[in-house]
């Protein structure tokens, strides 16, 4: 158990000077799944709120619709 972990220290310490672009991306790689257990809680703290959904249909009025003349269509 302790061995894997050793390991990986050193390779993250070989390729930080070796290979930094492999370090860097894997240290970003691993912000992205802890970004998304804290994030929400700190935009809840923050006050937060999400926008409101964009209708999706036209709203009708609430009277009676008239038939449509005078198109020459009948």
């Amino acid at each position: 158990m302790f061995g894997a972990v050793f390991n990986t220290i050193h390779y993250l310490r070989r390729a930080a000077h070796e290979r930094p672009v492999i370090f860097f991306a894997l240290i970003v790689g691993a912000f992205g799944p802890v970004a998304v257990l804290t994030v929400p809680g700190l935009r809840a703290q923050q006050g937060w709120k999400p926008a409101e959904r964009v209708p999706i249909s036209y709203p009708l009025p609430d009277r009676q619709r008239s038939p449509v003349s005078g198109y020459d269509d009948e």
